[in-house]
């Protein structure tokens, strides 16, 4: 099968969010453990990833080093967190493939999704990014055109526009490494950010694009059999945290969608991942999966975790 897997921020971090260096190697070599398994269980993989932790640590570098240097847009900011952790994530796929006899090249692929630059989203940037900083700091970065809100006693947060993705642009050249035989690494962080000019050409915007969102129309580009949203909990649950909470295994697309509707899912959270499942199998995918990254075999073979299908 052609499997979509796209991997939460928890893949690419320490268990307690910690993203240096070190901790993401050591993050990212565990979770290749899982996709190797994949792999050898002979299935044709696309990797795509978030890169949060990666964004807000190229974000302080901007604010402590706005005296000296102009901060780089968020655009730029994709980029790069994509070429970083696209190398990490080929050095150890690669080594875990070896370590099971497996001879799969694997590349990746800086990527661009296009959004519409008339998307509502940019006349109301709501989407926060980054540190809390004092008033004053944070005036500074609104000297370059940023935007900040008052948080209260936390203090202040930049804040973005996150468009919806409308289109993958290098999803062709995806096609062409996987049927060379590569395993891919495509559309980090959702991708990087440009919208089309009156001219027509193609610009970079300060926004940011959820990452699983850009997944299920990826998916639909290259036509996966799966989409697969790994996560850091094996099922997405109905009354979480409540005496009725109860785990959401096989279901349809119209019972997913009334149990979406009803509130289940929060928006910072699950909530991103369920409308990214439903979109892939509403758009006539056969079936999306959320569940956790040690269970993404059993996830594709078996159904298990929360699985998404048409009806």
């Amino acid at each position: 099968m052609r499997v979509l897997l796209a991997l939460g921020g928890n893949a690419m971090t320490a268990p307690d969010g910690s993203a240096s260096p070190h901790d993401q190697r050591r993050a990212i070599e565990q979770a290749m453990e899982s996709v190797a398994d994949l792999i050898g269980a002979g299935h044709e993989v696309v990797i795509t990833h978030g890169n949060g932790p990666q964004v807000g640590n190229l974000l302080v570098k901007n604010e402590l080093a706005a005296h000296v240097v102009p901060p780089v847009p968020l655009d730029w900011c994709g980029a790069q967190t994509q070429g970083t952790i696209g190398f990490t994530i080929m050095n150890a796929l690669e080594g875990s493939l070896a370590r099971r006899g497996i001879d799969r090249p694997v590349a990746a692929l800086v990527t661009r999704t296009r959004v519409d630059a008339a998307d509502a989203a940019f006349a109301n940037p709501t989407k926060p990014v980054g540190r809390y900083l004092p008033r004053d700091e944070a005036q500074k970065m609104i000297a370059f055109g940023q935007d900040w809100e008052d948080r209260g006693d936390k203090g202040w947060r930049r804040v973005v526009a996150s468009p919806d993705p409308q289109e993958v642009l290098d999803a062709r050249a995806l096609q062409s490494l996987l049927g060379a035989g590569f395993v891919v690494v495509a559309a980090g962080g959702g991708g990087i950010p440009v919208a089309r000019k009156a001219d027509g050409e193609l610009q970079g915007v300060e926004a940011v694009i959820d990452k699983d969102l850009t997944a299920a129309l990826l998916a639909g580009q290259v036509d996966a059999d799966v989409l697969v949203i790994a996560t850091d909990v094996a099922h997405a649950v109905i009354g979480w945290g409540t005496p009725e909470a109860r785990e959401v295994g096989v279901v349809t697309l119209a019972e997913m969608e009334q149990i979406a509707a009803e509130g289940h899912f929060a928006s910072g959270s699950m909530g991103p991942k369920v409308e990214a499942a439903l979109r892939f199998v509403r758009a006539g995918g056969p079936k999306s999966v959320i569940t956790a990254l040690d269970n993404i075999t059993a996830a594709v073979t078996q159904d298990s975790g929360t699985v998404v299908v048409p009806g």
